[in-house]
C-alpha cells in the first residue's frame, strides 16, 4: 500500500512556478513580421536615417577599438620590414618619379596651350574640385555587395555622389554619408555603373560591376565594336561626378558568340581596395565663374550683335509723299 501511494505521488508534475507566455514559435512569427514591417517603412518613409546615423556616431568609438589589434599587427610588421626591401622600394620610386616627372614636362606644356587657347575663345574654364583624403576602416559586412567605409562623414564635408579614388584609378562613389564615415560603394557592385572612354580610340560606353567578382561589364556593344584586348578604359566625364580621365579598368576578355548580337566584354578594375588603403574623395566638379572683366567683354558683344531698333517716322498729312523731320524743340 505504502508502494501504491509513493507511486501516485511521484507520477504527480510539480506546478509550474511562472505563467507560460506564447509558444517560442509564436514569437519568432510576430517579431519576423515586426521586423519586416520596420524595414518596409523605413524603405519608404526614411524614418530612421537619423537615428541610424547618430546610432553609427556612438558605435564609431567601438570600431576603432575593434580594429586596433589589426590597426597594431600592421604597424608592428610595417616597422619591421627588412631594410634591403625598403631601400629596394626606394630605388624603384625614384625610377617611377624621374619618369612621372618627363611625362608632367608634357602634361605642363599641353596644359599651358590649352590655357592659351581657351583665352583666345573666351570659352569657360574646366571644371574644378576638391578632394578630401581618407583612409579605408574595414570592408562591408554584406557578403552580397561591394562596399567599404571610410574615415571621412558629413563633418568632413563629404557629400553622397563624390567619386572615390585612389593612387592607380576610380575604386567607387560615395552613397550613403554618417557624421564620422561614409559608406563606399565599389565601381565592381552590380547596382553601380561609370560612363567610360576607351582611351585608344575615344569610344564612349558605360560600365556595369558584375558583382560575383572583381569585374565589370560593358554590355549591350555590337560583335564589330572597335575594342581591343589590353585597351584602357578611363572616365569620360560626362555624368558630371567623375573627373575626366581617371583610370578605371583595362579590357582582359572579350567573348563573341555567334546566336548573340552583342559581345561579352570583361574588364579588369585598375584600382581596388585590396591595393591601397588611402584614398581620396573627389567632390562632385562645379563650372568656374567667370570674371567680371569676361562677363562684361561677352555681355557688349551680344548688345551689339542686336539689330537696332527702327527710327519712329512721323508722315505729314498734308504731304503724305514727304517725310517730316522731327520738330526742333
Amino acid at each position: 500500500m505504502m508502494h501504491g501511494f509513493n507511486h501516485k505521488f511521484e507520477q504527480q508534475q510539480a506546478p509550474a512556478f511562472f505563467a507560460r507566455g506564447p509558444s517560442p514559435f509564436a514569437r519568432l512569427v510576430f517579431f519576423s513580421a515586426l521586423s519586416l514591417a520596420l524595414m518596409a517603412t523605413d524603405s519608404r518613409l526614411q524614418y530612421l536615417i537619423v537615428l541610424r546615423q547618430n546610432l553609427v556616431a556612438i558605435l564609431h568609438p567601438l570600431q576603432l577599438v575593434a580594429n586596433l589589434p589589426s590597426q597594431v599587427y600592421r604597424d608592428i610588421n610595417t616597422y619591421f620590414s627588412t631594410h634591403h626591401y625598403l631601400l629596394a622600394e626606394n630605388k624603384r620610386l625614384q625610377l617611377k618619379t624621374l619618369e612621372q616627372s618627363i611625362l608632367l614636362q608634357g602634361l605642363n606644356t599641353l596644359t599651358l596651350e590649352n590655357e592659351n587657347l581657351r583665352e583666345l575663345l573666351k570659352a569657360n574654364k574646366s571644371l574644378t574640385q576638391n578632394s578630401i583624403l581618407g583612409e579605408i576602416m574595414y570592408v562591408g559586412r554584406d557578403p552580397f555587395t561591394r562596399k567599404v567605409i571610410v574615415n571621412r562623414g558629413e563633418n568632413h564635408q563629404v557629400q553622397i555622389g563624390e567619386a572615390v579614388v585612389d593612387a592607380t584609378g576610380v575604386i567607387g562613389q560615395v552613397t550613403r554619408i554618417y557624421p564620422l564615415s561614409s559608406e563606399v560603394t565599389l565601381i565592381t557592385d552590380k547596382s553601380l555603373a561609370i560612363p567610360i572612354q576607351i582611351e585608344r580610340n575615344g569610344l564612349r560606353a558605360i560600365a556595369f560591376g558584375h558583382g560575383r567578382d572583381n569585374t565589370l561589364d560593358l554590355p549591350y556593344l555590337p560583335t564589330n565594336v572597335d575594342i581591343k584586348q589590353g585597351d584602357k578604359l578611363v572616365t569620360s566625364g560626362i555624368d558630371g561626378i567623375y573627373p575626366a580621365g581617371l583610370a578605371v579598368a583595362t579590357v582582359s576578355h572579350i567573348e563573341i558568340t555567334p546566336d548573340s548580337p552583342f559581345a561579352r566584354i570583361i574588364c579588369v578594375p585598375t584600382g581596388g581596395v585590396e591595393h591601397h588603403r588611402q584614398v581620396l574623395l573627389v567632390s562632385i566638379p562645379k563650372p568656374e565663374i567667370l570674371p567680371k572683366e569676361v562677363l562684361s567683354d561677352l555681355t557688349s558683344k551680344k548688345t551689339s550683335a542686336l539689330p537696332a531698333a527702327p527710327e519712329k517716322v512721323i508722315s505729314d498729312p498734308a504731304a503724305p509723299n514727304k517725310v517730316n523731320q522731327p520738330h526742333a524743340q
